[in-house]
């Protein structure tokens, strides 16, 4: 007596079922406030960053002009660790996940 064996039908998976998207960065944003003065924000981005003193003064022109500056970005760990250090400089800092 003779089996006959079926093969199962093929079953195409959709690539884009799995896909993930790359993790956004979190974005570190430092506000407006009436304290602190132009020249102090522009050494603690110096100091806490590495910037240069044309790109720290850019940025905190941005704050003082738009009220707001993106300042740094990364992992949710990182942006944290910079938020936590703009704060303890006097600065008005917050996190928020990337676009």
């Amino acid at each position: 007596m003779s089996q006959t064996t079926v093969a199962p039908d093929r079953v195409e998976e959709n690539a884009t079922e799995d896909a993930v998207e790359p993790d956004k960065p979190w974005l570190v944003i430092v506000w407006n406030d009436p304290i602190n003065l132009m020249t102090y924000v522009t050494w603690v981005f110096q100091k806490l960053f590495g910037y240069s003193l044309a790109k720290a003064t850019k940025l905190m022109l941005e704050v003082h002009h738009q009220g707001r500056s993106v300042v740094s970005s990364g992992p949710r760990e990182k942006a944290e660790l910079d938020c936590f250090r703009l704060h303890a400089h006097g600065l008005w800092a917050t996190i928020t996940k990337g676009d």
